[in-house]
């Protein structure tokens, strides 16, 4: 079992809805990786999710905060909202330097793993904006410093390039459509497990004491149709990637 925190995946939808002469505003909050969560939690790990909304405020300061974890997982979180907590953009005060923690805490022994989406990796516009950043250091791949994503309306496929790996244990050798991904760089010490027209999909590194995942697409819609996330293959790899970025190299969780 792997004790994780997952950041991010969600949104705060703000809405009006005209009805005749009337307006009617209206927010909410909808959470992208609520089918995760439950196949995390079924397998076994132990995820802390912390919401877009409470990232910046909420998110580890320190090494003694980030060390009640195996692992982190970004998702669909912009490098902004980690550098910025309410001390630094309202108060104009000094804070850690969120990014220089994880690449640090990652070197000594922590597990990384960011999942694609339109605020991972650079993003949508570029506004994810890690490219250059303390965990692109880490990262298995690098990033590109401008808008990366590959919209792929009509499906695509990620294909196994490593099948001897405990993440891809006994996966299918070609996976269900994905609607599109991240274009990213494998560095030159990653192992790429999975490939997606050409470009890695699915790749792995270790870094010092620790070990980081780059999955260039998304875990949750519109990237992730239900055709992906029906697959029996959807919570067998993540929660086997939960399990090796948390140093344990037994297999999958019971």
């Amino acid at each position: 079992m792997a004790k994780v925190l997952l950041a991010g995946e969600s949104w705060v939808s703000a809405t009006i809805d005209h009805k005749g002469y009337d307006p009617f505003p209206h927010t909410q909050v909808q959470i992208g990786c609520a089918r995760l969560l439950e196949v995390l939690g079924a397998r076994g790990h132990d995820v802390t999710h912390l919401r877009s909304h409470d990232v910046a405020e909420f998110f580890p300061q320190t090494r003694e905060e980030l060390d009640a974890y195996d692992v982190v997982l970004l998702s669909d979180i912009g490098a902004n909202t980690l550098l910025l907590p309410p001390q630094v953009f309202d108060q104009g005060r000094p804070a850690p330097n969120r990014l220089h923690l994880l690449r640090d805490w990652v070197r000594d022994g922590g597990g990384l793993m960011m999942a694609g989406g339109y605020l991972s990796f650079q993003g949508f516009g570029a506004k994810a904006n890690y490219a250059g950043t303390a965990v692109e250091e880490v990262l298995p791949v690098s990033i590109h410093r401008w808008d990366d994503r590959v919209e792929s309306p009509q499906g695509v496929q990620g294909t196994l390039t490593g099948t001897g790996h405990p993440v891809v244990a006994g996966l299918d050798a070609t996976w269900p459509i994905l609607l599109g991904y991240q274009e990213l760089v494998a560095t030159d010490d990653a192992t790429v497990l999975a490939e997606i027209e050409g470009h890695p999909l699915l790749a792995v590194r270790t870094v010092g004491a620790g070990r980081t995942l780059a999955f260039a697409s998304d875990i949750s819609p519109h990237w992730a149709p239900e055709e992906f996330m029906d697959w029996a293959g959807y919570a067998t790899l993540f929660s086997q990637a939960m399990t090796w970025l948390a140093g344990d190299d037994s297999g999958e969780v019971a």
